[in-house]
């Protein structure tokens, strides 16, 4: 397999599209073919130390890319001297809740239809061994304004390659605190039944407005999750939903992992399996449209509120567990982040700049890390070191 070059760039970098805990969202066309991406763009200096983040999301992608419909792909990666690039496919249609909120009409089923398809999308990634760990509305976006647009997985920045011989589980706190199952927070190890709990959280948001957990403080919201300490009030939003659909979220709610339901074991259920959709009849006889009553519960306050909890992820971490519980390296993590990202936002490429470009090929290549001369994995952070080798000699 051949090594990375030093190439002209292949694409031209555009707009900011967003912001993440440590790398920026811009919109790039390949120069050559006028295709439009999505290119998430890392500070090198931000990553340093910390190399096994890139190369386990890069690993992550690699098994999950163009394997299903609703699961972003990676189609590419190169580096600068400064950043390191992913491209991805550019998803235009919108986030999850921003979709239905502007629709004229929502119901149960339609709720189901989006549960159920991202579900399958969830069990995909779990045969690929691959567990996500941040599942939320944030990151379920539609590829494109179409009616019948896909909606993709997204943000695989969290996920882990799970070794299920070694019967491996995680202990390091991660995700956003709302969608966080209790054995995170516990540190008792976990695994892929914390993406079903997150399915749980989001089928609940998804059927009323607003999330089980939700309360004024930080540290009440990790109390609740912890005790599994939810209702289906109030009683207004939940009038018109069916008890079948609540079944199903209790099922995903299931503080004891080892008890919850598979990915596979929810698609199972009712809800999601009845060929008959479930639904709570309005006095005309017919589904009950469930959108006014979720506007209403998405207003202003809890908006603005969930989206600076979810830019702040990494400062909330060390609110709800003692400092002794964060590694040296977690601690840090968030000292330059600003003027890193700020950084990597001002690098404009084209085709004027040489990058370090990782060769993608086809789906079976798609992400595949660069490859010593003796045929073994090169170290991302060597290709780093001979990349700023490279710009110095130019």
């Amino acid at each position: 397999m051949p090594q990375p070059s030093t190439v002209p760039c292949q694409y031209r970098t555009g707009k900011t599209l967003g912001s993440g805990t440590y790398a920026i969202v811009k919109e790039a066309v390949h120069i050559k073919t006028g295709e439009y991406y999505a290119c998430k763009v890392i500070n090198k200096k931000l990553m340093e130390g910390r190399e096994y983040m890139v190369r386990n999301e890069i690993a992550v992608l690699k098994r999950v890319s163009k394997g299903h419909t609703n699961i972003v792909t990676l189609h590419d990666y190169f580096e600068t001297a400064h950043n390191l690039y992913l491209v991805f496919d550019l998803c235009t249609g919108g986030e999850l809740f921003d979709r239905i909120c502007a629709k004229g009409n929502y119901y149960e089923a339609d709720a189901a239809e989006l549960v159920r398809t991202i579900m399958k999308a969830v069990k995909y990634v779990h045969d690929c061994g691959i567990v996500h760990r941040d599942l939320k509305p944030e990151n379920l976006i539609f590829r494109t304004k179409r009616e019948d647009a896909d909606i993709m997985i997204a943000d695989f920045g969290l996920s882990r390659v799970m070794e299920e011989e070694k019967m491996q589980l995680l202990t390091e706190i991660c995700g956003t605190p709302g969608y966080m199952a209790p054995e995170i927070f516990k540190k008792t190890g976990h695994g892929k039944p914390v993406d079903v709990w997150a399915m749980g959280v989001i089928t609940y948001f998804l059927l009323c407005g607003y999330t089980p957990f939700d309360r004024d403080t930080q540290q009440q919201e990790m109390e609740a999750i912890i005790a599994g300490d939810y209702k289906f009030e109030p009683e207004e939003y939940w009038a018109n939903v069916s008890e079948t659909a609540k079944d199903f979220v209790r099922e995903c709610l299931t503080i004891d992992p080892t008890s919850r339901p598979t990915a596979e074991e929810a698609l199972n259920h009712k809800w999601l399996a009845d060929a008959e959709p479930h639904f709570v009849q309005d006095q005309q006889g017919n589904m009950t449209n469930l959108l006014p009553q979720i506007q209403k519960a998405f207003d202003a306050k809890k908006t603005f509120r969930k989206a600076v909890f979810s830019m702040m992820a990494m400062k909330r971490m060390s609110t709800l567990v003692s400092a002794k519980h964060l590694s040296p390296e977690a601690q840090a993590l968030g000292v330059d982040v600003a003027r890193y990202k700020e950084e990597s936002e001002k690098e404009i490429i084209n085709e004027d700049h040489d990058v370090l470009h990782y060769p993608s090929g086809d789906s079976d290549n798609a992400g595949t890390p660069p490859v010593s001369p003796h045929g073994r994995p090169a170290p991302l952070e060597s290709a780093m070191a001979q990349m700023s080798v490279d710009t110095n000699k130019s």
